[in-house]
């Protein structure tokens, strides 16, 4: 039997190339700002070649959320497919640094390890081009039952619904979650990821799969369709699924602090101030990582939203998507833990 978790991440296990540029750069190279775009193999060497100096580290959404909920003393695992290679080998280290337990088989052929390439703009914001290699090959056979089922919470990103495998495998961690009398995160992660498949990612929500969505609010503007962040919200509100049950509804909105939806209410919890803003990658996922090492220490929704919001505002004051400083220590030196 595995040991129980407080909290299981299923998502794209990446690595990171993280590079500072400025708008024309992104300009020539023809990416949009601020989106995530998938790219091949031959435009990912492509794009390395092109860009500046780089910092490398493991990444993805799902795995900063894992490492971050960890550093503040959840009992975290993640499920996500590497290759047998030097960056599938950094992956795996990074996450056993940390103490999040990833035991999830390297693939001995096949695609390499999966690799996003951040361009960080003067103004802090993050653009994201990602090979997802290896990442592809998650299947159910990775998802072990004992695992998921021993984890309080399962935490699903949404970009994992990229790969027709990795999207069968989430499916199995949910009905294995919600056998065992757990609950089931989703993330959004993205507003084009959202596009793409808004359809079925509403048919979670009111299926019965998802009980807790974490989004942003252009996020959750893409899933209703809307340009008013104010319908956007009240359409979370009034969402139901099946068995008639709220969802419990976690939506950032940057530097306006976040919202807190759940029960037919709509709750306000405000951003921890940061002295300056140098690289956006991550904040949404530590904001995930807060929220959810909160809820595990048994925080109201409020109190769990708070400390999201600090972990969020520690990851944007440095380069890179895992937290430098104690956030144990400032979430006590706030009177949050």
């Amino acid at each position: 039997m595995s040991a129980p978790l407080d909290l299981l991440v299923l998502g794209n296990a990446i690595v990171d190339v993280i590079a500072r540029t400025d708008e024309a750069f992104l300009a020539a190279q023809g990416v949009p700002k601020g989106a995530m775009q998938l790219i091949d193999e031959a435009r990912a060497e492509e794009l390395f070649s092109a860009m500046g100096p780089a910092t490398i580290i493991s990444g993805g959404s799902g795995a900063n959320t894992a490492v971050g909920a960890a550093s503040l003393g959840t009992k975290t695992g993640f499920i996500g497919k590497v290759r047998d290679d030097e960056l599938g080998g950094l992956f795996a280290h990074d996450l056993a640094a940390t103490g999040v337990a990833f035991s999830v088989p390297a693939a001995t052929d096949g695609p390499a390890t999966a690799r996003c390439f951040v361009l960080v703009t003067p103004d802090g914001e993050r653009t994201m081009n990602t090979y997802l290699g290896a990442c592809q090959g998650l299947s159910p056979a990775d998802v072990d039952e004992a695992t998921v089922a021993s984890a309080r919470v399962v935490y699903l990103e949404g970009y994992l619904w990229d790969p027709p495998a990795a999207k069968d495998a989430f499916r199995e961690a949910v009905g294995i979650a919600h056998g065992a009398g757990h609950a089931v995160a989703l993330t959004l992660s993205d507003a084009f990821c959202v596009g793409r498949y808004r359809d079925e990612f509403l048919g979670l929500l009111r299926d019965g799969s998802i009980d807790i969505l974490f989004a942003n609010i252009g996020e959750l503007q893409s899933l209703y369709e809307t340009n008013d962040p104010e319908a956007a919200l009240k359409a979370l509100r009034d969402e139901r699924n099946a068995r008639g049950l709220h969802l419990l509804g976690i939506v950032t909105r940057s530097a306006d602090g976040a919202m807190v939806v759940k029960g037919g209410e709509i709750r306000a919890v405000p951003a921890s101030p940061v002295q300056e803003v140098v690289d956006t990658t991550g904040a949404g996922d530590l904001f995930a990582a807060g929220f959810l090492a909160g809820h595990a220490r048994g925080l109201d929704y409020v109190a769990s939203a708070r400390l999201g919001a600090l972990a969020a505002a520690e990851v944007i004051g440095h380069i890179g998507a895992r937290p430098q400083a104690d956030l144990v220590a400032l979430a006590k030196a706030q009177k949050i833990l």
